[in-house]
């Protein structure tokens, strides 16, 4: 029996159905992918996912197997900023990880696997930087740390949670905890001057350091940076060094890995974050005035603080004006780069603070 003819669709309705094929194929791989992790990914799904507005967000870790089977990227929009976050883990300990500048999540990337048994762990671009798309209202760590607590809150980490930060981290972190103290329950602190009542940024901290003084000119740091993000990236973290700082003329080797390198140049080179990092700087001199404000209601939570070689009896003091009972060392030989210059001692030092039950 001759079987009947196949039915033809013209050219037009071809390609009609193979472009509804191709987006129902791309909508299928987003329900698994969207977060950025494969779906065999052990790490928790994410709240409310959402389309990331940053499209290279996972230019770093597409093809890292080991961050893919163990962490996801998430994202969740707050107050109109799109909050970027890596989360991994499922265990009853919730641990925050705030970067600083001119850095991202990714600072965190190589000792986050080493901090994930008995804990959830959750990495963020601050507002405005990483692969975080929008403009918070204000670059102050009060208003930073609004964002970040609304972001915890949104994905129910709303009490007891273990911050880890870095640098401009710390200042998010204590604003966070100062204002939201049941959200806080301890504080691990590494390499910032907290500025407030005994700690200035004009006459304290600005001398310390060239960058301080070129960061918060304002426009011209962006139009110099500009296109060349990367070597000015390069430069900064050769010649950023406090304590043992090589004297000008000299070439030393950059702390940073080029990887990382790479991705902080892709980050950086989003007009809207090389903006917010300069902005850090800028609103310095507030941050002192309001973080004289919350010191007058001392935390009580547990806090340590762990610095570069020979910076704890400049940088403990002012922690100590925040939160008395905070201790303190600093890390023999070591640079502002504790996470890639000293991992293990981080994740001991992490582990010993907040040890797992």
């Amino acid at each position: 029996m001759a079987h009947p003819p196949t039915p033809r669709f013209p050219l037009r309705l071809r390609r009609l159905r193979a472009l509804l094929l191709a987006l129902l194929l791309s909508a299928t791989a987003f329900a698994g992918t969207a977060s950025g992790s494969p779906p065999a990914s052990s790490a928790p799904p994410c709240v409310d996912p959402e389309v990331p507005r940053s499209t290279g967000y996972d230019a770093a870790t597409r093809h890292d197997t080991a961050f893919n089977r163990d962490f996801r990227h998430c994202f969740t929009t707050v107050r109109g900023v799109q909050m970027h976050y890596v989360v991994g883990g499922t265990g009853p300990q919730t641990m925050v990880l705030l970067h600083g500048w001119p850095e991202s999540w990714y600072e965190y990337r190589d000792v986050m696997p080493r901090l994930l048994p008995g804990r959830t762990v959750v990495a963020i671009d601050l507002p405005g930087m990483g692969d975080s798309t929008g403009r918070p209202t204000a670059y102050t760590k009060t208003v930073l740390a609004g964002y970040v607590h609304d972001l915890l809150d949104r994905i129910g980490a709303r009490r007891d949670v273990r911050f880890v930060a870095h640098d401009f981290g710390v200042g998010v972190t204590y604003a966070l905890a100062a204002q939201h103290r049941e959200q806080a329950g301890g504080l691990f602190l590494m390499d910032f001057p907290l500025v407030g009542e005994n700690l200035s940024f004009t006459t304290d901290v600005r001398p310390l350091s060239w960058h301080f003084s070129f960061n918060v000119q304002d426009p011209l740091a962006e139009r110099l940076v500009t296109g060349r993000v990367g070597t000015f990236l390069d430069y900064f973290f050769r010649h950023s060094q406090i304590s043992g700082s090589p004297q000008p003329g000299d070439d030393p080797p950059s702390p940073i890995p080029p990887r990382s390198l790479d991705e902080y140049t892709r980050v950086f080179s989003r007009p809207q974050v090389l903006r917010t990092g300069f902005g850090l700087y800028r609103t310095w001199s507030r941050d002192e005035e309001e973080n004289k404000r919350l010191e007058r209601v001392p935390l009580t939570v547990p806090v340590r603080l762990l610095t570069q070689d020979g910076l704890t009896d400049l940088m403990l003091p002012p922690v100590r004006d925040a939160a008395p009972g905070a201790t303190g060392t600093d890390v023999e030989g070591a640079g502002h780069w504790l996470l890639e210059e000293r991992p293990d001692r981080v994740v001991a030092e992490v582990d010993a603070f907040y040890p797992v039950r």
